[in-house]
């Protein structure tokens, strides 16, 4: 069985592999969270989310992140919380699961350069482009100002990023070379 992608094909050792990620993805999401003050916790989510487009590449990490949103989207429980449907993603921090995707896919076209410098380029772009989906969102459900926002939503999360970012560029190198023997 091959799923059509943009003018080629997925085998089905690929989707197997996107498989690994988006059940990796509800794994770390269904761990119990860290919650904050503000009622964004703090999870393991981007990290996968960001290994799944180092190691995958550009296209298939977005899609392992685009199958998790959706399935999450329709109503499976593997939100943070054992949470999922429509009101999750729209909600006070559903900008930071939209934008999922999106992460997925700049850390991995820089990851698809081959090149580390533009892989660090790719997942501070993927980490930016998350925190502040989120920020933006939580400031419009929540009716807050975005520098409130940004206080809440954004700020507690810079350092942890920060340091997932750096696990992931360490760790990606060495699991995209299993993902390519394999």
């Amino acid at each position: 069985m091959v799923i059509f992608v943009s003018k080629q094909f997925l085998s089905a050792q690929e989707m197997c592999f996107i498989s690994v990620f988006v059940a990796m993805i509800i794994g770390v999401a269904l761990l119990p969270p860290i919650p904050l003050l503000g009622g964004v916790p703090v999870t393991l989510q981007t990290f996968v989310i960001s290994l799944a487009g180092a190691v995958l590449g550009a296209k298939k990490g977005a899609l392992a992140a685009l199958v998790y949103v959706l399935l999450g989207a329709i109503g499976l429980p593997i939100f943070s919380g054992y949470v999922g449907g429509l009101g999750v993603v729209f909600g006070a921090t559903g900008g930071f699961i939209l934008s999922f995707p999106v992460m997925a896919f700049l850390v991995g076209l820089g990851a698809d350069s081959k090149n580390k410098i533009w892989l660090a380029v790719g997942l501070v772009a993927g980490c930016f482009v998350n925190l502040f989906a989120g920020m933006f969102q939580f400031a419009f459900v929540m009716g807050v100002s975005l520098q409130q926002a940004l206080v809440v939503a954004v700020a507690p999360f810079v350092i942890v990023e920060i340091g997932k970012m750096i696990v992931v560029f360490i760790v990606s190198g060495y699991l995209r070379r299993l993902y390519v023997i394999a």
